[in-house]
C-alpha cells in the first residue's frame, strides 16, 4: 500500500477508553469526508477498541500498527459521504 497522506494527527498518549474512542470519534467527524486521521494510543485496549468502534461508525481503518514500545498508530479515514 502506497503511503497516506494524514490530514490531522492526534496523540491520545496516557487516555484511557472511554476517552480514547470519544476524542478520536470527534477528531474525525470533524474532518470532510475523505480525509484522514492518525491517532496514537499507549494501551492495547485502546487499539483495538478505536479501531473497532470508527468501523462500527461508518469510518474505514486504513491501518493499525505498532509505533514503538508500547504504543499504536492507528489510521482511519473519514467515511462520511458528501452532501
Amino acid at each position: 500500500m502506497a503511503e497516506q497522506t494524514i490530514d490531522v494527527e492526534l496523540d491520545l498518549s496516557g487516555e484511557v477508553c472511554p476517552y480514547t474512542f470519544i476524542k478520536s470519534k470527534m477528531a474525525i467527524d470533524a474532518l470532510d469526508p475523505g480525509k484522514v486521521l492518525s491517532v496514537t494510543v499507549d494501551n492495547s485496549e485502546s487499539a483495538g477498541n478505536v479501531p473497532r468502534s470508527l468501523s462500527g461508525e461508518g469510518h474505514e481503518v486504513l491501518s493499525v500498527d505498532k509505533a514503538g514500545s508500547g504504543r499504536w498508530r492507528i489510521v482511519v479515514r473519514n467515511g462520511g459521504t458528501v452532501e
